[in-house]
């Protein structure tokens, strides 16, 4: 799994996980809500600021932003990815 892929599958289930719409993370990161959803499907790459933004909104780190997937967790991951979810 490529990192793009991971930041965006991380960046989708944190943004769920904490209750938000695109809109309402890109009105907190300052961002557009099309760029969140092209984020999230892996169509663009994020810069290091872009990432900092997002990591503030969701009140997480940067890094979890792009941590891999544990083994079981990335099987399920992948497979979200490929249903478009």
């Amino acid at each position: 799994m490529e990192i793009r892929e991971v930041f965006a599958l991380n960046l989708k289930a944190l943004r769920q996980a904490k209750g938000m719409s695109q809109e309402e993370l890109a009105h907190l990161a300052d961002i557009d809500r099309t760029y969140i959803s092209s984020l999230e499907r892996s169509i663009y790459n994020a810069s290091i600021d872009v990432v900092d933004r997002l990591a503030n909104a969701l009140e997480v780190e940067a890094a979890d932003l792009l941590k891999k997937p544990a083994a079981g967790r990335k099987a399920r991951l992948a497979k979200k990815m490929a249903l478009g979810q």
